[in-house]
């Protein structure tokens, strides 16, 4: 737990809370996330589990005729089913996580260190969903016809393997897409700086392959390119944002 978080203080008594207070609201905190998420995967449970494994289905079924997902074992389908149906749980508590975590540490932060956190959890929000649609509508249709279209024979996927690797995928890229949140606050604390990430540059593009080729649920060139295409994209957006914080005279160093 930070120096800052030990030293919040209670807003209705305006006192340093103990740190027996501070695990007891820790708790607090826990059990509503936890409570949220178990009403998320009850909310989700049905249809919109059977909803979200159509549409993940979707950009197979647009490259090949008449394709359909198998199980080969008795419980695979169920399992792969409540799979999707906890991250559909998590997707929807989100917000109440993210409240959560700042209900708690938000009390030892500076009002500068507010003004910054908020939007920071915001835009991290927004770039993880826009990457995971970037990886369901640009990514994924040419990869799987590059995978599924080989002409010789028929795919027979199972359905754990074909949601292992679609969901994988947008978890991937939606990652890869906090890339220029990440760079910015390594720029604030002084960890890099703009000049050397552009001066590293040639290393940061095979850094880039080489990174796409060990995290991509894929061996074939197509996805690994598709990957490493944006994840060079953001790196010079994240020099670019620290750049920005490097020479804003309205942000005080961290």
């Amino acid at each position: 737990m930070s120096t800052a978080a030990l030293s919040q203080q209670d807003p209705e008594e305006g006192k340093n809370l103990t740190i027996l207070e501070h695990l007891q609201e820790l708790r607090y905190r826990m059990m509503v996330c936890g409570g949220a998420l178990v009403l998320g995967m009850v909310v989700s449970f049905y249809p919109m589990t059977t909803w979200t494994l159509r549409w993940l289905k979707a950009p197979a079924e647009s490259k090949i005729e008449n394709f359909e997902l198998v199980f080969t074992q008795p419980l695979e389908y169920w399992t792969t089913f409540f799979r999707v149906s906890l991250m559909l749980g998590i997707t929807l508590a989100m917000p109440i996580f993210l409240w959560q975590i700042l209900a708690f540490v938000g009390p030892g932060l500076t009002r500068h260190e507010k003004k910054w956190a908020y939007p920071i959890v915001a835009g991290a929000s927004a770039m993880f969903v826009a990457g995971c649609a970037f990886a369901y509508y640009v990514e994924l249709p040419p990869a799987l016809n590059f995978l599924l279209n080989v002409g010789e024979a028929r795919p027979l996927i199972s359905v754990q393997k074909y949601v292992d690797f679609t969901t994988r995928l947008m978890l991937v890229t939606g990652l890869v897409f906090e890339t220029p949140l990440v760079v910015m606050g390594l720029a604030k604390v002084g960890v890099v700086k703009s000049r050397t990430l552009l001066k590293w540059w040639r290393f940061a593009i095979v850094g880039t392959f080489i990174l796409s080729a060990v995290v991509t649920p894929s061996i074939d060139p197509i996805t690994q390119t598709l990957v490493a295409g944006p994840m060079i994209i953001l790196y010079f957006v994240g020099a670019a944002l620290a750049r920005l914080v490097e020479n804003n005279p309205l942000i005080p160093p961290a």
